[in-house]
């Protein structure tokens, strides 16, 4: 398909993905403050939304 966009991630970023995704839905069904993540994943997941920001012309 034309219109698709694929992102391709390391190991560790897509699991950092999938962490901070879980998290969010988490904390938000819960209520309470998401945790601070740590800065390695901080800067994968950085790495990864730069990426599909630029995949989606942004």
């Amino acid at each position: 398909m034309p219109d698709d966009i694929v992102l391709r991630l390391d190991r560790a970023s897509a699991e950092d993905l999938h962490e901070v995704l879980w998290l969010v839905g988490e904390h938000i069904a819960a209520g309470v403050p998401i945790p601070e993540l740590p800065s390695e994943a901080n800067e994968r997941l950085g790495r990864g939304i730069s990426s599909l920001r630029d995949s989606l012309d942004k």
